[in-house]
């Protein structure tokens, strides 16, 4: 299985990174980072790409895919919205679509957040971009997942 994971620095991502380094059916981790992370293993090729909107110039190295964990995430505090859902929505669909294009079969497993809104009414902006964002993959021609940790 070859997988590929977003946001291996931070720390769910790089929870995602280690448990797929020892798992034995995973025979390929692929991270995308914006600078090279300080591990190296027999399984893991990094990817150092600088616009997480645009994948044109990697699109190769997106084929055959497995699994894509998504796991890339910043904090609503202190941001606007406009600022939280440039990572937090924008990033995650150009992945999604990038990956769909390349590997159409894989699964896409998203970290999002207990409390995400669905419905786009919530007082909190962070819940209304995660629900959209959810909503959006979930509308994609993939086979998508959503996690929402209570509390990380």
């Amino acid at each position: 299985m070859r997988v590929i994971i977003f946001g291996a620095s931070g720390m769910v991502g790089h929870g995602a990174l280690h448990a797929c380094l020892r798992d034995d059916t995973v025979t390929e981790v692929l991270a995308v980072v914006r600078s090279p992370l300080p591990l190296t293993h027999a399984k893991l090729r990094q990817i150092v790409h600088a616009d997480f909107t645009d994948y044109a110039a990697v699109q190769d190295q997106l084929k055959d895919l497995d699994a894509c964990f998504f796991c890339l995430g910043v904090s609503a505090v202190g941001r606007s919205e406009k600022e939280y859902a440039r990572v937090t929505h924008d990033y995650t669909l150009a992945a999604a679509r990038a990956l769909n294009a390349a590997s159409p079969s894989m699964t896409f497993v998203y970290v999002s957040g207990e409390g995400t809104d669905s419905t786009g009414k919530s007082r909190q902006m962070w819940a209304r971009v995660k629900g959209r964002t959810e909503n959006e993959l979930l509308a994609m021609p993939m086979s998508a997942y959503m996690f929402r940790p209570g509390y990380i």
